[in-house]
């Protein structure tokens, strides 16, 4: 934004949709339908063409079998199943003020179910939470070293921490995973647009797919191959399937409310 008059870049790759629907950001960007793009599904492409998002990720509970089995505690499968009283003090969250990741989950539950109850979930869950974190893996990290059950993360870092060996299980909740997609875009004052283009055309291809497989749980372009370990995790082949359909406009113009609304409410 600050350097629109002159600006020294050419594309923005990998931004936040919450961020890049920011009419200021859209005003900069030129429509552009890189080669492929038809292969990329709707849901993942703004219907201006401004940008499209080829990457993302989502929410995910990380749930200590062990821990579970010696409180004897089922396995949870939704956000509804954490307010259960055999819960209280074994959930860990991140703090959505510092953690995009706990943004993610606070909007998109708010979302799904509306404010009034939305809120009224979140004091109930409030209520079972041992403490609020400020990053966003730290609560996957603490569930896997067995200090608590649930840590409420994010689908990479579950991932990882199986394939270490931690004995987690990785739970995407069953009401829809909140996500937050990263998206790229051709930016309209661009002195270099040919091979800007050209850049872009590479980051919808079956290369860049496999290449982003290496750090991303959600890529959108068909043709990359799922890493065994995502798979071996319990990733769905298709994760549109499991998404919840988040309004990145509406999350972005609500995060200052919702985030000091939250921290009135629950920071401690």
């Amino acid at each position: 934004l600050s350097e629109q008059a002159n600006p020294r870049h050419d594309v923005i790759w990998g931004m936040a949709a919450s961020s890049m629907v920011d009419p200021r950001i859209s005003a900069t960007l030129e429509p552009y339908q890189p080669k492929g793009i038809d292969a990329v599904p709707k849901q993942f492409r703004d219907p201006n063409n401004k940008w499209f998002a080829v990457t993302g990720y989502m929410a995910a509970f990380c749930v200590n079998n062990e821990r579970l089995k010696q409180k004897g505690l089922p396995m949870p499968t939704s956000w509804k199943d954490l307010t259960a009283p055999g819960f209280k003090g074994e959930v860990v969250m991140p703090n959505p003020a510092s953690s995009g990741t706990g943004y993610v989950q606070i909007a998109s539950l708010l979302q799904m179910m509306g404010p009034e109850k939305g809120w009224s979930f979140l004091d109930a869950l409030d209520k079972n939470v041992a403490q609020y974190i400020k990053s966003g893996s730290r609560p996957c990290n603490v569930a896997s070293s067995g200090e608590y059950t649930v840590g409420l993360s994010f689908d990479l870092r579950a991932i990882k921490n199986i394939a270490e060996g931690y004995p987690i299980t990785m739970v995407i909740p069953s009401e829809g995973a909140g996500n937050e997609l990263e998206t790229n875009g051709l930016v309209a004052a661009s002195k270099h647009q040919e091979a800007a283009k050209r850049f872009l055309d590479w980051t919808v291809s079956p290369a860049a797919a496999n290449a982003y497989y290496k750090w991303k749980a959600i890529v959108t372009i068909p043709g990359g191959e799922m890493p065994k370990n995502f798979r071996d995790a319990g990733l769905p082949a298709d994760v549109s399937k499991v998404l919840y359909p988040v309004d990145f406009a509406k999350a972005s113009a609500d995060r200052a409310e919702t985030i000091a609304t939250w921290q009135k409410k629950y920071e401690r």
